[in-house]
């Protein structure tokens, strides 16, 4: 079953990928926390700052993030998923210390790149995690637990900035930017105390543990038969891919050097970039591309300073309306949850982008209009706050999750891992773009900021429209032939032989099956 009839069905992966998506309750906390710290007078008095500045501590995040996701692929097939959590969680403590204890703005700056190598790294980690331990049927909606646990840390940044703001001393800002460190040794410990991925598992020869950690995620015996077909498929995978390697580069594989590994991880990423392939890749950064540049992080990093240039005087009417931003996109993330599997794909993001560029486009009237003189506008001034909630609220059911989800979608296995690498790293790159330029956008050129944005909502449309297929029950061989791919017989066929050589195998640990 899918949607909420078959998360109730499964309590147990359900609660397990419920507590990894603490790695985005992290991600959204530090990406929202620094936008009302950044209005807080004791915060401007320690770190005076230009435009360029204030838009460089934002985007270094991002920055770092974009670093994070390059090499978390390595240390996800090495140590483990689950162990990686833990290191990047380690990562992520060290940055949110240096920030919190920061002097001046080298500490400032610093922490904020090292808290981005975390972030990113999580931010392929989680989504992989979830995938590999999710039945297929709810898949979907696990994996969007991501999205909806990034607009929670940003939610609670929000209303933490909106409370510590009242402080009349520098814990008004150090109180938001240490407060996240709890969150980090919760995911970081906690996960300890959760399984291995079965995939992985399987991947690396622990046949048993691999099939023992199934039958727990699924609640049912080892040699119960729909464990047992669940964990032949993930071994006859595990296999399928390791012939396909053998294949494609025979003299690397019969060497069997670490030289030769590191070679073959290389031409991993060089696969991706053949036919059948290109068009996926292609796909997927511009998905990231889009999820970026229709302007949602301008509005969630610079709400404040948004709401201000609409009229909302004064950083508690601010703040507060800032808050507000936080609950809507919280609670619009929910419905994708529960209907990303039944709805798909494609009509979620298209009825967004048509909504998102209305809403850009109105917000950049009214400020083209009336921004000379907001105190005697105050109504129109509300018009554009409306709209820019009615903004975060077509794009958190849509592009936030979605963009995490598809990419994971149209991969073959074997190269899903570092699929998910480029586009993760192309998302933070673009994202780190956006930090930088909103806020000499927003002094320089005003409502065309919002035209910038309106632009690429409107671009995203077509896009969706006509380039990205519908994904929803699409099985390999359905995106092999959607997508060019010039070898799905070829792998069918291999992909059978390997299945039959599966089940006539004894199942470890099972004495008969």
């Amino acid at each position: 079953s899918s949607g909420i009839k078959g998360i109730i069905e499964n309590p147990y992966v359900f609660a397990v990928a419920l507590f990894a998506s603490l790695g985005g309750v992290l991600f959204g906390y530090d990406q929202g926390v620094i936008s009302g710290v950044q209005e807080m007078e004791t915060f401007v008095d320690q770190f005076p700052m230009n435009s360029t500045e204030n838009g460089f501590v934002v985007a270094i995040l991002e920055l770092g993030a974009w670093a994070g996701a390059w090499i978390v692929g390595y240390f996800a097939d090495k140590i483990s998923r689950k162990y990686s959590i833990v290191l990047f969680s380690i990562i992520f403590l060290l940055g949110s210390a240096i920030q919190g204890g920061a002097q001046n703005i080298g500490y400032l700056f610093g922490g904020r790149f090292v808290t981005g190598i975390s972030v990113g790294g999580l931010s392929m980690l989680v989504p992989l995690y979830q995938s590999e331990i999710a039945p297929p049927e709810i898949r979907g909606s696990l994996v969007s637990l991501q999205q909806q646990a990034v607009t929670f840390g940003i939610l609670i940044s929000f209303w933490i900035d909106y409370g510590t703001q009242f402080i009349p001393n520098e814990a008004q800002w150090r109180i938001p930017l240490c407060l996240q460190i709890i969150i980090g040794i919760t995911l970081g410990v906690g996960i300890l105390f959760f399984p291995f991925s079965p995939r992985w598992l399987a991947s690396v020869g622990r046949d048993e543990e691999s099939l023992r950690v199934l039958a727990k995620l699924r609640r049912l015996s080892v040699d119960d038969p729909l464990v047992v077909a669940e964990w032949r498929e993930i071994k006859s995978t595990v296999e399928f891919d390791r012939r396909v390697q053998a294949e494609m580069y025979p003299d690397l594989v019969q060497q069997g050097t670490r030289t030769a590994a590191i070679k073959i991880n290389l031409l991993g990423y060089a696969e991706l970039f053949r036919k059948g392939m290109r068009l996926r890749l292609f796909i997927a950064c511009a998905i990231m591309f889009f999820q970026q540049f229709v302007g949602v992080n301008a509005l969630i990093y610079y709400a404040p300073k948004i709401f201000e240039s609409v009229g909302l005087q004064g950083d508690s009417v601010s703040l507060l309306a800032t808050g507000v931003v936080g609950i809507i996109n919280f609670l619009m993330t929910v419905p994708t949850v529960l209907f990303l599997d039944k709805f798909g794909r494609k009509p979620m993001l298209l009825t967004a982008s048509a909504a998102m560029t209305i809403c850009m486009l109105v917000i950049a009237v009214v400020v083209g209009m009336f921004s000379d003189d907001w105190p005697n506008h105050t109504k129109e001034g509300w018009v554009a706050v409306v709209f820019v909630y009615l903004f975060i609220a077509n794009f958190a059911y849509s592009w936030g999750p979605i963009g995490w989800v598809y990419g994971s979608e149209i991969f073959p296995l074997r190269t899903r891992a570092k699929a998910m690498s480029i586009s993760t790293s192309a998302n933070w790159m673009c994202n780190f773009i956006i930090g930088l330029i909103t806020p000499p956008m927003l002094s320089t050129i005003g409502y065309g900021t919002y035209v910038f944005f309106g632009c690429f909502c409107f671009i995203s449309f077509f896009f969706v429209l006509f380039i990205v297929p519908e994904t929803k029950s699409r099985s390999l061989e359905d995106m092999d032939a959607i997508f060019g791919g010039a070898s799905a017989s070829h792998d069918a066929e291999l992909m059978a032989q390997v299945q039959h050589e599966i089940a006539a195998e004894p199942v470890p640990g099972v004495s008969k099956v």
